[in-house]
């Protein structure tokens, strides 16, 4: 059997103003954002406590490669010092470390070119202007 029982909602809503039910509504959403604001700030503050911890991770990595590269260019430096001396070995060292660097850096230069930044929101910043005069013209 069905009965035409009016729901909670129905019977505030029969009682209060509609300016009532809006200013809480009102209420309501302004609480829930405050809520959501709040438990995004929390997420951003964790990820970034984790983040800054692996960015440090990767500087004591980073200095941990230079090391090996430094200690292992000392004993290709030393070892060819026995074949053509060791002036000779460190100029051949040098160079090969110039080369490196040179292809490392071309390379960086090429994809560099290739970054074109935000163009997108570079034309959509540029139109607020032009919607602007627009509106203005309407009035």
């Amino acid at each position: 059997m069905m009965t035409d029982a009016p729901t909670p909602s129905e019977e505030q809503a029969a009682k209060n103003s509609l300016g009532d039910l809006l200013g809480e509504v009102t209420r309501d959403v302004s609480t829930l954002m405050r809520q959501e604001l709040e438990l995004a700030k929390a997420e951003l503050r964790e990820s970034a406590t984790r983040t800054g911890k692996a960015a440090g991770m990767y500087g004591a990595a980073a200095y941990g490669g230079m090391m090996a590269v430094l200690f292992l260019s000392i004993a290709a430096w030393w070892g060819l010092g026995y074949l053509i001396g060791n002036a000779w070995s460190a100029v051949v060292i040098a160079v090969v470390w110039a080369v490196v660097a040179l292809i490392l850096y071309l390379s960086a230069q090429r994809k560099m070119k290739t970054v074109k930044g935000a163009p997108q929101t570079v034309d959509t910043l540029k139109e607020i202007p032009e919607t602007l005069r627009r509106n203005e013209e309407n009035r």
